[in-house]
């Protein structure tokens, strides 16, 4: 595929260096250099895509996997990734792809109507742009998400929403759904442990609720000692609240040592409880935990009459009480989301794909 693929994120600043626009880094690269996230580069006096068409495998998952729990439940998504980051988390737990360059991961070659046919041809209703985030792989995101949507193929985007207004703008016009990784709610951690700013990815969070109809989820992995104080979750899920409204599912998820944050204990069950206690103190409705084994905390409850809408163990559905228009069979309220008249069957399955043989 083109390892020169040419963006428009961008200007000139000398003969022989450009400035990168894409998000709030604004790499300054030399020619023949490649900005923080490995995969743009300039080349020829303009900065280029090395990774397009090009990704580090394909996967079709649970949807709940991403986590999503209030769009199509139950329905597998066809999963991908490239490499390359444009954030430096220590505690990153997809190093292998989104702190590799591009030549130790990029296996499979594939055009966006290739990616598209893909995932119909596997029973998908949604592709997932993840593994290391799309924001770095825009122009290939945006074209898979056009061609995905050819053919009633939803886009849903797994990120940090680290990324600049127009491009944002442009990105966000082409996806259904998103998971957004509101990694603390502190500018100190964000600065420290992920090389990056809170501001951003509050912003792309306004925007998403102000200016689109995607449908958006958010996820906080709580390290020990970091980020699960009684005062940040409180104030996290206030502004959640106050800023995006109470209807916005929040997932607090459990921390495992990895990368650079070996020396950090898993999460406790506990800390994810509090989490979510909290976050639903504040006017959260719909909040869960994740990477641990809780039905009943990561199961859908009805906000208003407090029956259990959707029963969850792991990425297993169980017991489902919705009405064919996704509204509680009990009290008549409405659930946020996109949900069918029944739910999806696909279970826990997590099933690889080789682009010419199918799934594995």
């Amino acid at each position: 595929m083109n390892d020169h693929f040419p963006t428009k994120y961008w200007h000139k600043l000398t003969e022989d260096r450009v400035q990168c626009d894409l998000c709030p880094r604004y790499c300054k690269i030399k020619e023949g250099k490649q900005g923080f996230c490995y995969v743009r580069e300039n080349y020829q006096g303009a900065v280029v895509l090395n990774t397009y068409g090009r990704s580090s495998g394909f996967c079709v998952d649970p949807i709940e996997k991403k986590p999503l729990n209030h769009f199509l439940p139950g329905t597998p998504i066809f999963s991908f990734g490239t490499a390359g980051c444009n954030l430096a988390c220590k505690f990153c737990q997809n190093w292998d792809i989104s702190k590799s360059r591009q030549q130790h991961t990029l296996a499979d070659a594939a055009s966006p109507e290739t990616i598209a046919q893909a995932a119909h041809n596997s029973g998908c209703r949604s592709v997932a742009y993840t593994y290391n985030d799309p924001v770095i792989f825009h122009e290939y995101a945006i074209d898979v998400a056009q061609a995905c949507a050819e053919i009633d193929i939803k886009s849903v985007a797994v990120t940090a929403g680290y990324v600049c207004e127009e491009p944002r703008e442009e990105f966000y016009r082409t996806m259904d759904a998103a998971n957004v990784d509101l990694k603390s709610f502190d500018e100190t951690f964000y600065h420290k442990l992920t090389g990056a700013h809170l501001q951003p990815v509050l912003d792309t969070l306004l925007y998403l609720k102000a200016e689109t109809s995607v449908w958006f989820e958010l996820t906080t992995l709580l390290i020990p000692g970091e980020n699960d104080s009684d005062q940040e979750l409180h104030a996290m899920s206030q502004w959640v609240v106050e800023n995006l409204g109470p209807e916005v599912p929040m997932h607090f998820t459990a921390f495992h040592p990895d990368w650079k944050m070996r020396d950090h204990p898993p999460t406790p069950h506990t800390t994810l409880s509090r989490a979510r206690r909290i976050a639903m103190e504040n006017g959260v409705r719909y909040a869960y935990v994740g990477n641990v084994h809780d039905p009943q905390e990561s199961s859908t409850w009805c906000h208003q009459c407090g029956s259990r809408l959707i029963q969850r163990d792991w990425y297993e559905l169980g017991s489902w009480a919705l009405t064919p228009d996704g509204c509680c069979q009990q009290c008549g309220t409405k659930l946020p989301g996109l949900f069918e008249a029944e739910p999806g069957v696909w279970g826990s399955r997590r099933q690889l794909v080789n682009l010419q043989r199918g799934v594995l």
